[in-house]
């Protein structure tokens, strides 16, 4: 990494190699939990639609706990990847310190909401009595994994800021298979043991997510000067002032992912107004869609610890023809996916063989998903990869907050209940902010007022 120590030309054969070495570790561990998640759908669906779409509520309460803490240590990696810029790992552990205790204290929070109203969780999904008890019975074993995934989540997202993914993507694989197989296993009672469904499917993740995180921790804590190997009295008692300079930038960050993963599970409530099966569509539909997308995730963590390492070393211009860069390959990789998405429905259709109206449904949910691949996804490039990586947290908190609960949720219900549209309609009223978000994201882009160095040389 040390030829980031100076500017090198926008398109410099050393950008493209450091961008690859980012992106090809998370794209392949994006497609590989998203393939396998396509499995355990396709496993699960075979046992019914009902039980599909009781995990898939259950599911968003997963979902919701994973996308806030992906929002806090997003927020928070920020100063990781600006400090290993200039490679300052005492401060570096100071910030993993802050990560660990709020970290765990969002998933811990879950997990005790879980524990505690798990029915009535549910009920917010559906008001299908069946969907609601397939979806409490998974949501009671999965919660514990929540405490594990957060330890697995910092881990990864801390080591794509120091560019060492290699050992992480393989763990994950491991777990993805592991997870995969014994789901086969506990669902369908295999090899001898027992058939329990949808709560074999919630303990075979379970027990995933505890050897996921030990293998985690024993790879950064055996390797020779691991960065993110932190000792307790390098990460702990936490500083006032340095706490309050993280949260800064950290917390419109949380509050961004919390109220976008919460908003987008009301969508959820949204959907099953429309019918029982209608949440079991919109899941296959997503799974459908991160697949296809997955070079976007890679794309954006890439984008975020190159820009982010320019920017700690005040190198403000190069940062910015970085972002352009991976804008434009960004929109590149927008109309293929589309073209994808479009033309691989029968196959989809094929794979899970619902019956012939949710066939129909899941069809034309598919067509609406690949239509606004591009909106979604450019946003998703320019506030995740390039304006937070300048740590312009607050600008992005207020669009997707204005976005999601001022225009995709009020228009979702109007058209759910009040018109009774078919879900395809009721999916484009929810990603039609998409599409406005995207000129203020690129607006603010173009201005450069995103860019902001919040560290500090170590003396």
């Amino acid at each position: 990494m040390n030829f980031l120590h100076k500017p090198i030309p926008k398109y410099s054969p050393v950008f493209y190699k450091t961008a690859f070495s980012i992106c090809i570790p998370v794209v392949i561990s994006n497609i590989l939990a998203i393939g396998l998640n396509m499995i355990d759908t396709i496993m699960i669906g075979s046992l019914g639609v009902l039980e599909l779409s009781g995990v898939g509520a259950a599911n968003r309460i997963s979902f919701i706990c994973t996308i806030i803490c992906f929002g806090y240590y997003g927020g928070v990696s920020v100063f990781v990847s600006q400090y290993w810029g200039i490679k300052d790992i005492r401060n570096i552990h100071k910030v993993l310190g802050i990560e660990y205790i709020f970290g765990l204290a969002i998933a811990l929070t879950f997990m005790l909401l879980s524990m505690l109203i798990p029915y009535q969780l549910m009920g917010l999904f559906s008001k299908d009595p069946t969907v609601i008890g397939f979806g409490a019975r998974y949501l009671v074993i999965v919660q514990f994994s929540y405490i594990f995934s957060a330890v697995t989540f910092l881990i990864s997202f801390n080591s794509r800021c120091i560019n060492r993914l290699l050992i992480p993507t393989a763990i994950n694989a491991f777990a993805l298979l592991f997870n995969t197989f014994f789901n086969y296993l506990l669902i369908f009672g295999k090899l001898g043991f027992p058939a329990w469904g949808v709560e074999g499917a919630a303990i075979a993740t379970l027990a995933a997510r505890i050897i996921e995180s030990a293998l985690m921790l024993l790879y950064v804590y055996k390797s020779k000067d691991h960065p993110l190997a932190a000792k307790i009295r390098n990460m702990f008692p936490l500083e006032i002032t340095f706490v309050k300079h993280i949260f800064k930038t950290a917390l419109p960050a949380l509050v961004n992912e919390a109220a976008w993963s919460i908003g987008t599970s009301i969508y959820f409530i949204a959907f099953g107004r429309v019918n029982s099966s209608a949440i079991a569509v919109v899941q296959v539909a997503g799974v459908v869609n991160d697949l296809f997308v997955s070079v976007f995730f890679g794309l954006g963590n890439a984008s975020a610890v190159i820009i982010g390492n320019e920017i700690g070393r005040k190198n403000i211009d190069l940062a910015y023809n970085y972002g352009k860069s991976f804008i434009k390959a960004e929109l590149i990789f927008s109309v293929l996916s589309t073209i994808a998405i479009i033309y691989s429905r029968e196959w989809i259709i094929n794979i899970y063989n619902f019956d012939a109206i949710t066939n129909h449904m899941l069809s034309t949910t598919l067509l609406i998903y690949g239509l606004f691949v591009t909106p979604r996804m450019m946003g998703y490039a320019i506030s995740i990869g390039v304006l937070r990586a300048g740590g312009d947290t607050k600008f992005c908190m207020f669009c997707d907050i204005i976005g999601i609960w001022c225009v995709g949720i009020p228009l979702s219900f109007f058209g759910a209940i009040t018109l009774g549209l078919p879900l395809h309609w009721v999916v484009v009223m929810c990603f039609g902010e998409e599409a406005i978000k995207i000129f203020f994201f690129y607006y603010r882009f173009i201005s450069k007022r995103w860019i902001n160095v919040l560290i500090q040389a170590p003396a």
